[in-house]
């Protein structure tokens, strides 16, 4: 295969596998052999094992780090400060993508961005959706509400007062609290449950200042 071939077969996409190209009876040590040397030589990214993004000058579309974090592991979605700064709902740029899964954790650097990736439990493995990123890139990113109950579930102390105003939190009325407390309710998790009340309490206080302006 030509480099040439292998952007048009690409075409748009903007990461792939090594399997989309396996197609047409090729010899899989012949494409793994000439993916590495179009690594080597600086025309490719390779984000994992098998995971690969054209390079500039030669991509098309260059791809977001959220569907990134997505195709790194399959069974996460973004979350945490990601998802709030997604959400503009802290003022801090996050140069880390953190995602959640239920597998095991870890820490991704790569030549397109530093993944983290925190591990939660199953029945908390929800509250997310697939998200438009632009450009036709879309990927699974935790709701408002979500992202701050999993940062709040993973953060020692993050069910305290003090802990939820460092995070100077931000146009709170695109928060929907009575589904941030229906998601802490249906965890049984006290801490959740402690802090969706602590929000809640926040956004009321806001309202009320908003109010007597």
């Amino acid at each position: 295969m030509e480099f040439e071939q292998l952007i048009k077969t690409v075409n748009d996409e903007p990461v792939f596998e090594t399997g989309f190209l396996l197609s047409g009876g090729a010899d899989p040590k012949d494409v793994i052999l000439q993916l590495s040397r179009w690594t080597k030589a600086g025309r490719l990214f390779q984000i994992r094992r098998g995971l690969y993004a054209i390079a500039p000058p030669y991509q098309k579309v260059k791809p977001n780090p959220f569907l990134i974090a997505n195709r790194l592991v399959r069974a996460s979605y973004v979350s945490c400060q990601s998802a709030l700064q997604f959400h503009d709902l802290i003022p801090e740029h996050t140069p880390v993508v953190v995602s959640v899964t239920t597998l095991r954790p870890g820490r991704r650097e790569t030549p397109l961005g530093v993944f983290e990736f925190r591990r939660i439990k199953k029945t908390l493995f929800s509250g997310y959706r697939l998200s438009d990123l632009g450009a036709g890139q879309r990927a699974f990113v935790a709701t408002p509400e979500k992202a701050l109950l999993d940062l709040v579930y993973l953060q020692p102390g993050g069910d305290t007062e003090t802990f939820l105003h460092e995070l100077r939190l931000k146009n709170l009325e695109k928060l929907d609290i009575d589904s941030l407390q229906q998601m802490a309710a249906k965890s049984k998790s006290p801490k959740l449950i402690r802090a969706a009340r602590q929000i809640a309490s926040m956004v009321s206080k806001e309202k009320e200042e908003y109010r007597t302006l």
